[in-house]
């Protein structure tokens, strides 16, 4: 077996175990998006940040980015949540100087889309969940 084989088969895996992880997120986000958008709404129209981070990981333990606003072991949920800023990420230099300037352009929306710092055992990574998440028949998350 060659080694590029197996590094499909690991990178199918990651995708696979990154999709479970992300419909996971989605899923306690449809129960907690009223508080984190309004959260993001705040810090926006108060000037304290225009790029709103929140921070979810499944530990529980103080994650030290960020202040805590959802504790996954008080509501029942899968995922803490943080909140956070460009500002924190750039001083803890978790996003390096000379990235800043893409970060802000893809940066979406943030009267519409949550930007996520996900932190799990495949490491962390940004993702933009819309505040308006539909619910399938399933129960699962889109």
């Amino acid at each position: 077996p060659s080694c590029r084989k197996c590094c499909i088969i690991d990178k199918e895996m990651n995708q696979q175990n990154t999709e479970q992880i992300l419909n996971s997120l989605k899923a306690d986000m449809i129960l907690s998006r009223e508080i984190i958008k309004e959260t993001a709404f705040d810090m926006i129209e108060e000037g304290f940040s225009h790029f709103p981070i929140f921070v979810a990981h499944q530990m529980d333990q103080v994650v030290p980015i960020g202040e805590n606003l959802i504790d996954h072991n008080e509501l029942g949920l899968g995922w803490s949540i943080n909140v956070s800023t460009l500002d924190e990420f750039l001083t803890k230099a978790l996003i390096k100087k000379d990235r800043e300037a893409f970060f802000r352009e893809t940066y979406k929306e943030p009267k519409e889309h949550a930007c996520f710092f996900v932190i799990s055992e495949t490491g962390g990574q940004f993702v933009f969940i819309p505040y308006e998440i539909e619910v399938p028949p399933t129960g699962k998350a889109n």
